[in-house]
């Protein structure tokens, strides 16, 4: 998806990129990456994870370059490998689309702090033609598509979600990622809580065994089959979906609307309640204007900044960077496509990150 991540970066209007390991680029002109996270000065950082955040990381990263001197060496290889190379202790901090789950976090052996990013959301395309009309969709709709419980469009549960809209009688083509991504996580999370079947059945990872349909790689494979099979329906980012110019469906949310994913529907979906560590899910979001198919990103890192010979400079530029992320960085996620983080989440996001210590004692102020 080199490409893809090239032209984001390129486009104002770009958009964010699908979690998948084939683009492993730097964020921005950077030290080389064989650099240790621990013995290289404090300034050049390592980071690597997500591929999701990739061209907002990129341009954020850029500008913060200019304005500090420092590099960020960031490499798109998937929130699983951010996560391993963090385990690993071979980068500064990982970037991850789900947070730690207890087998991560036990592997990790210290406290990993999570500290939100920026938001994203997942959307439903589909390839129907003849049909002009903006679709809607039910969890309990995409449940059973995805469960191959609904074989055509015309079927009664989803002519019930589409009133006035005259669906074909056309076979269903279900397609889902095949390899591991956070995009993925977040969809089956979603599924997880809208359809008990679903929950018990196939639950949510970052790769599931699909009851149905057929796989691509990545957001690039995963569009490529639904532009080219009439009938098929799949999930991608939304910056993907726009910058791709392909058509996605209304959700319904747990207060019953149909909400259209934008950037603010995607920004509601977390002005709720945070817990303390950030650590949340916010799929079907109890925001009555949020679009449930939404999550955070977060950038990982060791809360104890003091081990395998880190400086305590090096820890101080990693915290800068952190801060300059959910605070002037924000001003970059409208034009690329993200969500900016919401009032309460920069709130939780600056109390974690002044939780981040150095041999026992407060890095930042």
């Amino acid at each position: 998806m080199k490409n893809f991540a090239v032209a984001v970066l390129i486009c104002a209007g770009a958009v964010l990129a699908a979690c998948n390991g084939n683009r492993g680029q730097n964020a921005s002109n950077s030290s080389d990456s064989s650099t240790s996270a621990s013995n290289s000065g404090a300034n050049s950082l390592l980071g690597a994870g997500s591929s999701f955040v990739y061209p907002f990381f990129s341009k954020i990263f850029a500008e913060y370059t200019k304005k500090t001197g420092v590099r960020i060496n960031y490499q798109s290889i998937g929130s699983g490998g951010g996560i391993l190379q963090l385990t690993n202790k071979t980068v500064d901090f990982g970037d991850s689309d789900a947070p730690l789950n207890n087998e991560q976090t036990n592997k990790m052996g210290a406290p990993v702090l999570h500290i939100p990013m920026c938001s994203g959301a997942t959307v439903v395309t589909y390839n129907l033609p003849g049909v002009s009309a903006e679709l809607k969709f039910t969890g309990k709709n995409l449940a059973d598509i995805y469960l191959g419980n609904i074989k055509t469009w015309n079927d009664p549960e989803i002519a019930a979600s589409n009133k006035g809209v005259k669906l074909p009688n056309l076979p269903l083509v279900v397609v889902h990622r095949s390899d591991g991504s956070g995009t993925t996580f977040i969809f089956t999370d979603y599924l997880s809580k809208v359809s008990p079947q679903w929950a018990s059945k196939v639950s949510r990872a970052t790769a599931v065994n699909w009851p149905a349909g057929i796989g691509g790689k990545g957001s690039e494979g995963v569009s490529g089959l639904v532009k080219q099979t009439p009938g098929a329906i799949g999930y991608v980012e939304l910056a993907y979906a726009l910058q791709n110019k392909m058509p996605f469906a209304d959700i319904q949310n747990s207060s019953g609307a149909f909400i259209k994913p934008t950037l603010a529907s995607t920004t509601s979906a977390s002005n709720i309640n945070l817990p303390a560590d950030s650590k949340v899910s916010l799929t079907n979001t109890a925001g009555p204007q949020g679009y449930p198919i939404s999550s955070f990103t977060w950038a990982l890192i060791y809360k104890e900044q003091n081990y395998n010979g880190r400086t305590a400079e090096r820890a101080k530029a990693l915290l800068d960077l952190l801060w300059y992320n959910i605070h002037g960085g924000q001003a970059y996620c409208s034009q690329l496509n993200y969500a900016p983080l919401s009032p309460g989440a920069v709130s939780v996001a600056e109390k974690i990150l002044k939780s981040a210590t150095f041999g026992r004692k407060p890095i930042l102020p």
